[in-house]
């Protein structure tokens, strides 16, 4: 299948001559969901930041292909303008994308029932919980429908049904083609969804390839859990 994301990483910080993440390269396909996982400062979050082209201390190259050439960013910590209703946020997104007005009422009327913020949608983001904060930034993404979603610790905050309706509608993205970059802590749910993982540890990529592979590498058992693999490597 064609890739949607490819990245070469040489190697990347946030100051000038003092990188943090080295030789970091990994493709992700149309409809594969990747997981990058590692303990925290690993270089998860450096990986993501260049990737979107937020560090300026980089040598490295990225390529986001697909039909649109589109991504959609799903960050960890929720931004939002103070004085924009919800609505206002999913309008403003709209035309960032230049998507066409009608299509956007009709996909975000949608989005706020599937998330159940229907009551919310005129109301500002600032006395949200954090799960509505979170629930807010993954209704931006869907609004898109791009070509790559690039997802930074997703679960934060999230309700049970929250999360499944994320994991429902990123399994509907997948269906469409669009490829997934994720990076999370949890690791039984990324057991579960992802197709491939990159294991990131002291900014250097441990353990790459498929659930097998990684467990080949750790030189565990056919029925090791994906955390079992992650205990012994990192």
């Amino acid at each position: 299948m064609k890739n949607v994301l490819e990245v070469n990483i040489e190697q990347a910080g946030y100051e000038q001559g003092h990188p943090c993440i080295f030789n970091i390269s990994f493709q992700v396909r149309s409809g594969e969901l990747l997981g990058i996982i590692g303990p925290n400062g690993a270089g998860k979050s450096t990986t993501i930041k260049t990737v979107l082209g937020l560090m300026k201390h980089v040598k490295a190259n990225v390529f986001i292909g697909g039909i649109s050439g589109k991504y959609a960013y799903i960050p960890e910590q929720p931004i939002f303008y103070e004085d924009l209703t919800l609505w206002e946020h999913l309008d403003l997104a709209a035309a960032a994308y230049e998507i066409d007005y009608e299509d956007f009422v009709v996909h975000a009327e949608e989005l706020l029932t599937r998330f159940g913020m229907g009551q919310s949608r005129d109301l500002l983001p600032a006395g949200f919980s954090k799960g509505m904060k979170q629930k807010m930034m993954l209704m931006i993404g869907f609004l898109a429908r791009p070509d790559i979603y690039i997802v930074d610790e997703p679960f934060v905050g999230l309700d049970p049904h929250a999360t499944k309706d994320f994991l429902d509608l990123l399994e509907e993205e997948r269906r469409r083609g669009a490829g997934v970059l994720m990076s999370t802590h949890v690791l039984d749910t990324a057991e579960k969804i992802c197709d491939t993982f990159i294991m990131i540890s002291n900014g250097r990529v441990v353990a790459q390839g498929t659930l097998g592979d990684i467990r080949r590498l750790a030189q565990q058992s056919e029925q090791a859990s994906l955390f079992e693999c992650f205990d012994v490597m990192i």
